[in-house]
C-alpha cells in the first residue's frame, strides 16, 4: 500500500504509533485467557470475520475454541485453537441457496420478509443449540472468561456466556443499526439512521422518515410477540438452569462494531460500542503465477467482477448473464470475472473466468480499475480499503444501503438488478471508468480508512483483552439498559406533563367561563339599572 503525504509528513497505515502500541501491549497484556467464540452463520463471509479475530487471539496466547460451520485447515501454530464444528450447516445452505436462487425471487413485501426472517433465524438459532457437537461442549464442565458472539438475530446464543459464566462481548457484523442499538442501549433516531434492508440514505425524504419508522415498531413489535418468547424457551430448553432472557440480552460487556466512519455513516456510540471496520483485511499476498500476469500485462486495465462467496454469478438469469457479456465485450479494459463453472457460452475475449479468486489481493494490483460488486459490506470494506471505484448491483439485505452510500460518496454508481441491460450497464462502466471523479473520490475515501491511530483488529484484541482485566467493564454500562422501557422513552414524565396540561387547560377553560358568566350578570344588572 502506498504511503500518503502531504505537504510536510509522510505517513504509512497503521504506523503512526507502533512502538507505543506495542508497548501499551505489553504493558497491559493479560495472561492467558479462554475464549468461546460463537458464530453460527453458514455464509463463509460471516465466518471471515470471527476467524479473523479469533485466529489472532490465539496468537497472543490465549485458549480459543470456536463453534462454527467451517473449520480451520490451517490453525494458528501460536496458542491454543480448537473447532467445534457445526456439520452439515454448509451443505444445507449451499442447497438451500441453489434451490432459492435469489436471482430469480420476486422483491419480498417487507411486511412477509420480516416475519420470515425472524423465523428462519430463530430455527437456525436452535438448530445449532441442538447439534451434538454443541451440546457436548454445553455439558462439560468448562468454564471461559470471555464469550464473543456474532448478532444476527440469535439472541439465545448470548447464553452460552451466563452458562460458562464468562463476560460477553458481541461482534456485529453490520454498522450500527435498529437492530443492534438497543443491546447496549445505544440510541436511534429514526430521522437519519434507516433500517438495514430499506437501502435508504442517511438524508431521507418525509415518506421514507415516515415508512422507516413504521419498521423500526414493526420489527419491534415482532420481537416482543415472537422472537423474544421463542429465544426465551430456547435458552429454559437448551441450557441447564437458564436465565430469563432479559436477564441475558442487554448484557454485553463490549460490541465489535463492523464499521468505520470511512465506509458507514457517522452515528452516536455509547462507550462499550467500538469500531473495527476493516479488522478481517490482510497485507496482499503475492498472487498466483499466472494471474499476476494477466493483471500486469492489462495494459489498459483491468474490471474486477464478483457477487461474493454466497452468491454464484453462474445462476444469473440468462437475459442478465448476456447484458453483461455484451457489455463487458465493448471495454478496452480486461476483464477478471469469478465464475463458478468450467465454461461460460458466448465469453468475450477479453474476460477470464475464475472459480475463486483472492478478492483482497487482485483488489490491490494498481491495474485493476473498477469493481463491479454485489456491494457486500466486506466487498464494499474491502475496495474503500484500496481505493477501487464500485459499480454496485445489490441484490438484497444491506447491500441496498451500502450501494447507497457510496453512490452518494461519489467513489460508484449503482444499477439495480431488474435495470440491468446491456445499455445500463455500458453507460455506467463508461462513466465510472473514464470520469477521474470517481477514482479520486475512492482514493480519497480510502485515504480516510487509513488515517487510523491504530490498526482496527489490534483495537479488537485491545478491547477483548480490556474486559478480561476489568471483570466485564462494568463501568462501560449505560444507565439506561437497567431502565424499563416506558422510562427510557420518558413515556412516564410525557403521561405526567399531558395530563398536567390536560387539568390546566381544564382548568383555564373552567376560569374562562366562571369569568365569562360573572361579565354577563354584571352587564345584565347594569341594564337592569339603567
Amino acid at each position: 500500500m502506498d504511503t500518503f503525504s502531504g505537504a510536510s509528513f509522510s505517513i504509512k497505515p497503521y504506523t503512526m504509533l507502533p512502538a507505543l502500541v506495542l508497548v501499551l501491549l505489553v504493558i497491559n497484556g493479560v495472561q492467558s485467557a479462554k475464549i468461546l467464540g460463537v458464530f453460527p452463520m453458514s455464509a463463509r463471509s460471516h465466518y471471515i470475520l470471527g476467524s479473523s479475530l479469533m485466529r489472532v487471539l490465539a496468537e497472543r496466547g490465549h485458549d480459543v475454541t470456536v463453534v462454527s460451520p467451517f473449520g480451520e485447515e490451517n490453525p494458528p501454530k501460536k496458542g491454543s485453537y480448537r473447532d467445534v464444528i457445526l456439520t452439515g450447516f454448509v451443505e444445507e445452505h449451499d442447497r438451500k441457496v441453489k434451490e432459492l436462487n435469489i436471482f430469480k425471487k420476486e422483491k419480498m413485501n417487507f411486511l412477509l420478509l420480516a416475519p420470515l426472517m425472524a423465523k428462519i433465524m430463530t430455527d437456525m438459532t436452535e438448530q445449532t443449540l441442538n447439534h451434538t457437537n454443541v451440546q457436548k461442549l454445553i455439558n462439560s464442565n468448562e468454564q471461559f472468561d470471555v464469550v464473543i458472539v456474532e448478532e444476527f438475530m440469535n439472541h439465545a446464543h448470548k447464553a452460552f456466556a451466563s452458562h460458562f459464566k464468562g463476560n460477553l462481548v458481541v461482534l456485529s457484523t453490520l454498522g450500527a443499526n435498529s437492530w443492534i442499538n438497543d443491546l447496549v442501549g445505544n440510541p436511534t433516531p429514526l430521522s437519519y439512521i434507516p433500517d438495514v434492508v430499506l437501502g435508504y440514505s442517511s438524508n431521507m425524504t418525509f415518506m421514507q422518515r415516515l415508512w422507516n419508522a413504521l419498521t423500526y415498531f414493526y420489527r419491534q413489535m415482532i420481537n416482543q410477540i415472537y422472537v423474544l418468547p421463542r429465544h426465551n424457551q430456547l435458552i429454559k430448553d437448551y441450557f441447564p438452569n437458564g436465565s430469563d432472557i432479559q436477564d441475558i440480552l442487554y448484557n454485553a460487556s463490549i460490541m465489535l462494531i463492523n464499521s468505520h466512519q470511512s465506509t458507514n455513516q457517522p452515528v452516536p456510540y455509547v462507550p462499550s460500542m467500538v469500531d473495527i471496520g476493516g479488522f478481517h483485511i490482510k497485507p496482499p499476498k503475492k498472487l498466483p503465477q499466472d494471474l499476476q500476469e494477466f493483471l500486469d500485462n492489462a495494459k489498459e486495465g483491468v474490471v474486477y467482477f464478483s457477487l461474493g462467496s454466497n452468491m454464484k454469478s453462474s445462476l444469473l438469469p440468462p437475459e442478465k448473464r448476456q447484458a453483461f457479456l455484451d457489455s463487458f465485450a465493448k471495454l478496452k479494459q480486461q476483464v477478471l470475472w469469478k465464475w463458478e463453472e468450467d465454461t461460460l457460452p458466448g465469453k468475450p475475449t477479453n474476460v477470464r473466468l475464475g472459480k475463486w479468486l483472492p478478492q483482497q489481493d487482485i483488489l490491490a494490483h494498481p491495474n485493476v480499475k473498477l469493481f463491479v460488486t454485489h456491494a457486500g459490506l466486506l466487498s464494499t470494506i474491502e475496495t474503500i480499503y484500496h481505493g477501487v471505484p464500485i459499480l454496485a448491483t445489490p441484490l438484497g439485505g444491506d447491500q441496498n444501503m451500502n450501494a447507497q452510500q457510496m453512490a452518494n460518496e461519489g467513489f460508484g454508481l449503482v444499477v439495480n438488478f431488474p435495470d440491468i441491460s446491456e445499455q445500463t450497464l455500458t453507460e455506467k462502466l463508461t462513466e465510472l471508468l473514464n470520469n477521474p471523479k470517481y477514482l479520486s473520490n475512492a482514493k480519497k475515501r480510502s485515504e480516510f480508512f487509513h488515517d487510523r491511530l491504530v490498526a482496527p483488529l489490534d483495537t479488537a484484541v485491545y478491547w477483548v483483552e480490556y474486559v478480561i482485566r476489568h471483570g466485564g467493564a462494568p463501568h462501560l454500562r449505560v444507565a439506561g439498559l437497567d431502565l424499563p422501557w416506558y422510562k427510557y422513552l420518558l413515556l412516564d414524565v410525557i403521561a405526567f406533563s399531558a395530563l398536567v396540561g390536560i387539568i390546566c387547560l381544564y382548568l383555564l377553560v373552567k376560569v374562562v367561563k366562571i369569568s365569562t358568566r360573572c361579565c354577563c350578570k354584571q352587564k345584565k344588572h347594569k341594564l337592569k339599572k339603567q
